[in-house]
């Protein structure tokens, strides 16, 4: 393998695993966990930008300004800035502690991140992504927000956009050969240009689109999503369920196309995956956590190239 400058986009039990609470005490475990395989990889020479979705953080946030009308509330995208904040923190405690076990003298730095997204986008004409608390009634609600009734009651929606441009992308690329990077938290923090001003807009932009993104910018040539998922299959929990090892990206359009990665759960990664190649990206894996050493030698998970 030639290459080894990557964007790594951790998957949501990177942080919280089903069924738990979210304390910090279960975070930062979890984190320690899938540091010590960040760090394998370094000791082989890898350059790492480290990349994280914030659903059940920034929902929790987002709960807690709910929870009290004693303090100003704080629009949507600020908290999104806050999670970008804390969850990097976590990395940084965790990643730099195992970076020093192992004796590697690098520093571990987290980017508070801004994506451009256009407000001509359609996805701000149908907001579909659900935030915050559920509600048995829409009664009370802010009148500027977009409710729709869930199987958890009624909840917030918001745009989802594409991400267009990201604002820290050259200072990350120059800050990748010496230390380990984590940017664009929660798809990053969606704004907006209104001529020379750069202004927050209150919308949750996909993770694994926003990585491929950044991958793109910093010049990256493997992009890695960890999900928990072992690997991409065929006739998913069918009978005649096909696991994926390595595949080209003209089967990966293919299999796409003929709708085997569903838009809840595998199609924006395969989305973000196709684009990455065809704008010059050399592979992608998509593995579980544990598997990322073994799937980069092609002996776990699944692998597209170009």
């Amino acid at each position: 393998m030639t290459g080894k400058k990557a964007v790594i986009a951790l998957g949501g039990n990177a942080f919280l695993e089903k069924d738990q609470k979210g304390t910090f005490e279960e975070q930062i475990k979890n984190v320690n966990k899938g540091s010590k395989e960040i760090v394998k990889l370094i000791k082989k020479g890898w350059q790492v930008v480290i990349t994280h979705g914030n659903g059940p953080q920034v929902g929790a946030i987002l709960m807690q300004q709910d929870a009290t009308k004693e303090v100003p509330e704080m629009p949507m995208y600020i908290c999104g800035a806050e999670s970008q904040g804390l969850m990097g923190y976590m990395l940084c405690e965790s990643l730099g502690n195992e970076l020093r076990k192992n004796g590697i003298k690098k520093d571990v730095v987290t980017f508070l991140t801004r994506v451009v997204v256009d407000k001509n986008d359609h996805a701000f004409k149908n907001p579909t992504k659900p935030v915050g608390s559920s509600y048995k009634t829409k009664n009370g609600l802010p009148k500027d927000w977009t409710v729709k009734e869930t199987f958890r009651g009624f909840r917030r929606v918001v745009p989802s956009p594409d991400p267009k441009e990201i604002i820290e992308a050259e200072t990350i690329k120059r800050t990748v050969p010496n230390a380990i990077v984590v940017a664009c938290g929660g798809g990053g923090i969606p704004v907006f240009r209104k001529g020379k001003e750069i202004l927050g807009v209150d919308a949750v932009i996909d993770k694994d689109k926003a990585s491929e993104l950044l991958a793109r910018n910093i010049g990256a040539d493997t992009l890695i999503i960890l999900t928990d998922i072992k690997s991409l299959y065929l006739n998913w929990r069918k009978e005649n369920e096909q696991k994926l090892g390595t595949i080209t990206l003209q089967e990966a359009k293919k299999y796409y196309k003929e709708g085997h990665f569903l838009s809840g759960s595998m199609g924006p990664k395969i989305e973000a995956s196709i684009n990455f190649l065809e704008n010059g990206g050399k592979r992608v894996v998509i593995c579980l956590f544990e598997d990322l050493e073994k799937a980069l030698e092609e002996k776990a998970g699944s692998m597209i190239k170009n």
